[in-house]
């Protein structure tokens, strides 16, 4: 017997939810089905794909790697099946991209509001993660295309356009009133708690270098996930950090917050739109990225 696309259907639901009872019951079918189709394939395959344990499914090793692609595949059919499915009904088509929390606030979030406005029937979906998580989703086809801030790796299968510059400024709490008078020098800072994006991240990695261009080694005190919570951090007295100078204004302007002059030009940043080159891209998502293109560049 061949081996269809509803075998790997069946394996792709067993092994993500690791149970062959809920796989069974999602895909309307029985557990005897289910277990005597799984067999069918690893016989086919001429592998073991997964053990049946008391708690669950274990993939193999030859699992994983066989669920690394069907993942990719099952997702890209299912998107084309539920696209397919909406424009034959003219119901809500939904475009699935990735974005950095500072490009949701500083650009997505304005831009989706006004394509809201003129196209009302669609529908998005954001998947907000740091850079090098969104850039990983991008590569596998979970996303269509995403909103990113700079730095941004140079991969060769990428293409990056600017759609926002941006400046980030240095910000303390009230207690660090008294270095908001004369610009101070890096090095004079080091002596202070730092707070910012953790490792892992490009906005890290970014600041790393701009230290160590000026000789010095840059470490964080307090590290957070989401460039979210910096704001509230810094401005209970945590320690100093780089926020983009918008999101700092409305708090410098209440004065929950101080601005600190450094005695040397901090660099600019921007926000680009990342996609893969080469790839075609839904209907609805070509329509958004080329409104997203088309905004001038601040």
């Amino acid at each position: 017997m061949d081996i269809n696309f509803e075998y790997y259907k069946i394996f792709y639901y067993v092994a993500k939810y690791r149970n062959m009872t809920k796989a069974a019951s999602l895909l309307g079918s029985n557990q005897p089905n289910i277990t005597r189709v799984i067999k069918l394939l690893e016989s086919q395959l001429g592998c073991q794909l997964m053990i049946r344990k008391p708690r669950g499914i274990l993939l193999t090793e030859e699992g994983e790697m066989l669920y690394s692609h069907v993942e990719v595949a099952c997702q890209h059919f299912f998107n084309a099946q539920e696209e397919l499915n909406r424009y034959g009904s003219q119901a809500i088509r939904t475009i699935e991209i990735g974005a950095t929390e500072t490009a949701l606030y500083l650009f997505l979030l304005d831009a989706m509001q006004e394509f809201k406005q003129e196209y009302p029937q669609m529908k998005i979906k954001i998947h907000n993660h740091a850079t090098p998580e969104i850039l990983k989703h991008l590569s596998s086809g979970k996303l269509e295309f995403a909103v990113a801030t700079t730095p941004i790796p140079l991969l060769p299968d990428l293409c990056c356009e600017k759609v926002l510059d941006f400046q980030e400024i240095l910000v303390g709490g009230e207690k660090y009133s008294f270095l908001c008078g004369a610009p101070v020098g890096l090095g004079e800072l080091m002596a202070y708690s730092w707070v910012g994006l953790g490792k892992g991240t490009c906005t890290y990695d970014f600041y790393k270098d701009f230290f160590f261009r000026h000789s010095l080694d840059f470490e964080l005190d307090m590290e957070v996930a989401t460039s979210g919570l910096m704001l509230p951090l810094i401005q209970n007295g945590f320690g100093i950090g780089f926020v983009p100078e918008r999101l700092a204004k409305p708090l410098l302007k209440e004065n929950k917050l101080v601005r600190i002059r450094t005695d040397c030009k901090l660099p600019r940043r921007s926000i680009q739109i990342v996609s893969e080159k080469g790839r075609v891209k839904s209907q609805a998502a070509d329509d958004f990225y080329h409104y997203l293109k088309s905004l001038p560049l601040a």
